[in-house]
């Protein structure tokens, strides 16, 4: 299977939205899946198991990375998933994967340099009729189709450039309180990303630059410094505004129109970054799929 699976695409010169409402797509996005490894050392979670890619962990009992894909596509608003991937042939390693492959379904996409570029050089390969965009990552195993819905139903019907899926402190706490997320507090409350970024158009490409220092914000918070500038920064870091206003002053900073999506899903947010969040999450795993 190659890495480039299409190399016809281009970028279009207009920003206006290309969500392929005409092209027969009904209205459905396509989702880009991040699953390339992080450079530097080698993932811990893969350490002691031949795997080289932390996507494609089993976590009770199926492949990290096609419950990210099943999540998506069972949602039925995503007919396509492009996986941004270093090495494409370690997809080959999964059953469903190879079937998703070989219908078309997944497309391989080469990652870049880092997590800004990856984007960017993903999107050139994706055709206009295959937006709006839904961005995610590979180690998301608890999301379910039901959130992906509900996050893309939203997002659609929101008049903005980008979305982002987010979930409020207590929705977690409330269900999971040893979660060990990191929390942005503001005016209104503690939030966290759910990885979840919906894109209407390709305008919206100017702003993935936020992401070249790597994202994870809520770890490293002098990335919101060098990312954002100052005063969102200031507004951030004293509590001076809410969500809902910061989102929106980041947009206007970057030239677009950003909102915020809150899904009240307490595993939302969580992702597989360590030893500690794949035990909890093969932990809701299998107290959700108990017979």
């Amino acid at each position: 299977m190659p890495e480039q699976q299409t190399s016809s695409a281009h970028r279009p010169e207009s920003d206006g939205k290309t969500s392929g409402k005409t092209s027969g797509k009904a209205n459905k996005a396509s989702a880009l899946i991040m699953a390339a490894r992080r450079p530097g050392e080698p993932d811990p979670l893969c350490a002691n198991v031949d795997v080289t890619h932390k996507c494609m962990l089993h976590i009770h009992g199926q492949i990290m990375l096609e419950r990210v894909i099943a999540a998506l596509l069972d949602s039925g608003c995503v007919d396509m998933a492009y996986v941004c991937i270093d090495e494409a042939t370690v997809l080959q390693d999964g059953a469903r994967l190879r079937d998703w492959l070989q219908a078309g379904t997944v497309v391989a996409v080469p990652a870049a340099g880092n997590l800004a570029d990856s984007v960017l050089v993903a999107a050139e390969l994706i055709e206009d009729a295959n937006w709006p965009l839904l961005i995610t990552t590979g180690d998301n195993a608890l999301h379910t189709a039901e959130l992906i819905k509900d996050f893309v139903t939203q997002s659609s019907a929101l008049d903005c450039d980008v979305a982002l899926g987010l979930t409020k402190e207590e929705h977690v706490t409330a269900t999971i309180p040893d979660s060990g997320l990191h929390w942005h507090w503001l005016q209104d409350g503690g939030f966290s990303s759910c990885n979840l970024y919906f894109l209407h158009n390709r305008k919206t490409l100017r702003g993935v630059n936020i992401f070249r220092s790597g994202g994870q914000f809520g770890k490293k918070h002098w990335r919101i410094l060098k990312a954002f500038g100052v005063m969102p920064f200031l507004l951030y870091k004293f509590k001076l505004t809410t969500t809902e206003k910061l989102i929106r002053r980041i947009g206007r900073n970057l030239g677009l129109r950003m909102e915020a999506v809150f899904l009240p899903y307490a595993f939302g947010p969580i992702d597989v970054d360590n030893p500690n969040s794949f035990a909890l999450s093969e932990g809701i795993l299998a107290k959700r799929e108990q017979i």
